[in-house]
């Protein structure tokens, strides 16, 4: 069962805010009788509370409107982030939404192409998926296995083959709008045909998404167009890199503070 840290922290910050209210304009203004013993619960509660809710209306406020950390736990987005990184998604990029019950109250921007976006699974909004939005509003993907075409245009990928990764596949460059980033197929792209065609039109106020581990992501391609109200921010930087799956003890220090692209 997961646990939905949003909810905890609001009732936490609720509740502390609530003692602190109750101490500052009741308890405190109470008569007091010097021949009575005081209320040891009453004053250990207001004591912690008053401890921990500036702190946690904090935490509140930074986690819910401006930024959040996540960790990537698959290779989906390889190479551009891998199993183990800790990025920072920037939660003000698509709008500030309530906490918990995520309802939009301010407009701040839409995902541009090529944006790394956080969004909910629209069958299960307690799960987090991260990808990279391909098509907007409107647009016509199509994708034939190894290129992707946006309005009968095909995307640039480099063919330079040097770039490999090893027996991880191979790393291309391609170019979304004016946006550079790596994509790794498990097979070369030369020379290899790919006679199925796969399209699909965007839906107004939905993005279609795909990993840049192209042959390995359980995207748009799956799971649908995202719909707007399930977004949750833009991936940014890379905060801490630890993979504990691989036996690491010690972070990746050069992966620290690196600009998704």
């Amino acid at each position: 069962m997961s646990i939905n840290l949003a909810l905890v922290l609001v009732v936490l910050t609720a509740v502390s805010g609530a003692i602190v209210l109750f101490n500052r304009f009741y308890y405190a203004k109470r008569p007091v009788n010097p021949n009575e013993p005081g209320n040891a619960v009453v004053d250990t509660a207001i004591e912690y509370a008053r401890s921990f809710f500036p702190v946690l209306l904090f935490v509140l406020v930074i986690r819910s409107f401006i930024f959040e950390p996540f960790r990537i736990p698959s290779g989906s987005m390889m190479p551009t982030l891998i199993q183990g990184d800790f990025i920072f998604v920037k939660k003000y990029s698509y709008g500030l939404r309530w906490p918990v019950i995520e309802k939009k109250f301010i407009e701040t921007g839409s995902p541009e192409r090529g944006d790394v976006v956080v969004f909910r699974l629209p069958s299960d909004p307690k799960i987090n998926y991260i990808k990279r939005v391909v098509g907007l509003p409107g647009d016509i993907i199509s994708y034939d296995g190894a290129r992707l075409t946006i309005n009968g245009q095909l995307m640039n990928v480099s063919d330079d083959m040097s770039a490999t990764n090893g027996d991880s596949g191979y790393v291309y460059t391609e170019t979304l709008g004016t946006r550079e980033h790596a994509i790794r197929h498990r097979m070369s792209l030369a020379g290899n045909s790919h006679p199925r065609v796969q399209s699909w039109e965007v839906a107004e106020g939905h993005y279609f998404m795909m990993g840049d581990n192209r042959d390995n992501s359980q995207d748009s391609r799956y799971i649908g167009a995202i719909p707007e109200t399930h977004l949750v921010g833009e991936a940014v930087r890379i905060w801490m890199h630890l993979d504990l799956s691989d036996g690491a003890e010690w972070p990746d220090w050069g992966r620290i503070g690196t600009k998704i692209q």
